[in-house]
C-alpha cells in the first residue's frame, strides 16, 4: 500500500507526471497524489547515505512507498521520500558489445532504483543525469511509461532478428513504484504476443503479481527468472538493501515460480568478504529446497563512486570489519578498489576468489543446481505489429 505523510510546512510538485501513465495503475493514495497536486512530507529527519563523505544536504524525509515485502510490523522500512520525472526515449532496447556480459540487449523501464542497495553497481550510471550515485540514484527516479509502445515499434522492424532480452539488468523493474506505474505486465504483454525469449532478474516479490502472464511466457519456452539473493542474515539485509525484500520473501518467489512451472535460478550476489561469503553454502542448499535448478554468483565491484559510498557505509555499519572486508577486495582486484578493464572488471582474481568458486561448484553439485534453465524459444516469433511491417515496405 503507498502511504504519504501530510506537513503543510513542505510540499514539492511531483514531476513531469504522466497522468495516463499514473491512471493505468494508482491505487487510492496515488489517486490522492494526482488529485492534490503538491506531494508534501513530515519534517522529521535523518543522516542519509553517503552523509560522511557528503554532509551537505544529505538527509532522508519520512515519506515512503510501501508494500509487502516480507518484514514485519516491528521492521518498518527505513523512510525515504522519491520524485519521479517521466523521461520519454526514442527506443526501449538497449543494446551492448560488451565482452563481459552474456546478452547483448536489455530493457531498463526506470534510472534509479528506491531499493537503496549501497553495493549496486549501477549508481554510476544516475551521474549521466547530472545526479549523485548516492541518495539521488535512491530518490530521484525515472520511469519510461511509453516503454510497452516503444518496444511493440522496436520488434516490428523488418530486419528486427530475436535474441533474449535481459530486464533488471541495472536497476530493479520490480522496485516499489512499479507497483503504481505497472509497466512491466505491459512489456510482458507485447514479449508474450510476439512470442519472444525474455530473462527478468530481480529481488523484489512484486514478480509475483505478474506470475500468471509468466507461466504463460514459460509454457512456450520464452522466460527464465532470476532471484537475486545476498543474505539469510536479517539484519545484514536491513542495513545493506535497505527496501528490497526480505531474504524470507525471496526464497517464498523461488518457490511459487517454480510452483507454476516458470524456470528459475538464484543468483547469489554480491558476495562480500567477511560479510556474507561463509552464507554461500547456506543459500544454495535453501535455493535447492525451493526449487531453484540453476544458480551463479559474482563478487562485489565497486565501480567510481560506488567505492566511496560503500566504504562510508562499511566504516558506520560494520567498522570492526572495514580492514579485512577491503583488503580482501583489493587482493581480487590488482591492489584496487576496483579494475574496469575488459574481461577483468566481471571477474574477481587471486587465492580468495579461486577458494569462493571452488566452493561455489561444489555447493551447487551437492544441492542440485546444475540444471539447465531450459533452451529459450525463437523459432515462433511474430511481429507484434503486422500492420507496421507492411507499411514500412513502401
Amino acid at each position: 500500500m503507498i502511504k504519504f505523510k501530510i506537513d503543510d510546512r513542505l510540499a514539492q510538485t511531483v514531476a513531469s507526471a504522466d497522468k495516463a501513465a499514473y491512471d493505468r495503475g494508482r491505487s487510492e493514495h496515488a489517486n490522492a497524489l494526482l488529485q492534490h497536486s503538491n506531494l508534501r512530507v513530515s519534517d522529521g529527519t535523518r543522516r542519509g547515505r553517503g552523509a560522511a563523505i557528503n554532509p551537505v544536504g544529505r538527509f532522508e524525509t519520512v515519506g515512503i512507498v510501501k508494500f509487502d515485502d516480507g518484514w514485519g510490523e516491528n521492521e518498518p522500512t527505513p523512510p525515504i521520500r522519491t520524485t519521479v520525472q517521466v523521461e520519454q526515449p526514442k527506443t526501449i532496447i538497449t543494446s551492448n558489445q560488451s565482452p563481459d556480459i552474456m546478452f547483448d540487449r536489455s530493457i531498463n523501464i526506470y534510472r534509479g532504483c528506491e531499493h537503496g542497495c549501497i553495493y549496486c553497481f549501477a549508481r554510476p550510471s544516475h551521474s549521466y543525469m547530472g545526479l549523485s550515485a548516492g541518495l539521488d540514484f535512491e530518490t530521484k527516479l525515472f520511469v519510461k511509461p511509453k516503454a510497452s509502445d516503444l518496444l511493440k515499434k522496436e520488434l516490428s522492424k523488418p530486419n528486427y532478428k530475436p535474441r533474449m532480452i535481459a530486464i533488471g539488468t541495472n536497476t530493479d523493474a520490480y522496485q516499489p513504484i512499479e507497483k503504481t506505474w505497472q509497466i512491466m505486465p505491459q512489456i510482458l504483454e507485447v514479449l508474450n504476443t510476439a512470442n519472444h525469449p525474455v530473462s527478468i532478474t530481480t529481488k523484489s516479490a512484486l514478480i509475483l503479481r505478474d506470475i500468471d502472464i509468466i507461466a504463460e511466457l514459460a509454457q512456450k519456452n520464452l522466460v527464465r527468472t532470476i532471484i537475486s539473493i545476498t543474505t539469510l542474515d536479517r539484519r545484514l539485509a536491513r542495513r545493506m538493501e535497505p527496501r528490497a525484500a526480505s531474504p524470507e520473501r525471496r526464497f517464498h518467489i523461488v518457490e511459487e515460480l517454480h510452483k507454476r512451472k516458470i524456470p528459475v535460478a538464484v543468483m547469489v550476489a554480491p558476495i562480500i568478504p567477511s560479510l556474507n561469503d561463509h552464507e554461500l553454502e547456506a543459500i544454495l542448499q535453501r535455493a535447492g529446497l525451493n526449487g531453484a535448478v540453476n544458480a551463479s554468483y559474482a563478487m562485489v565491484r565497486l565501480p567510481f563512486e560506488v567505492a566511496p559510498l560503500f566504504k562510508d557505509w562499511l566504516l558506520r555499519e560494520y567498522p570492526d570489519r572495514y580492514r579485512r572486508v577491503m583488503t580482501h577486495i583489493r587482493q581480487m582486484r590488482g591492489g584496487k578498489d576496483y579494475d574496469a578493464q575488459w574481461n577483468k572488471r566481471m571477474k574477481a582474481e587471486g587465492c580468495y576468489a579461486e577458494i569462493i568458486a571452488r566452493r561455489f561448484k561444489i555447493a551447487c553439485e551437492k544441492y542440485n543446481l546444475t540444471n539447465s534453465l531450459g533452451a529459450l524459444n525463437f523459432t515462433d516469433f511474430k511481429p507484434p505489429l503486422e500492420e507496421a511491417c507492411q507499411l514500412d515496405l513502401f
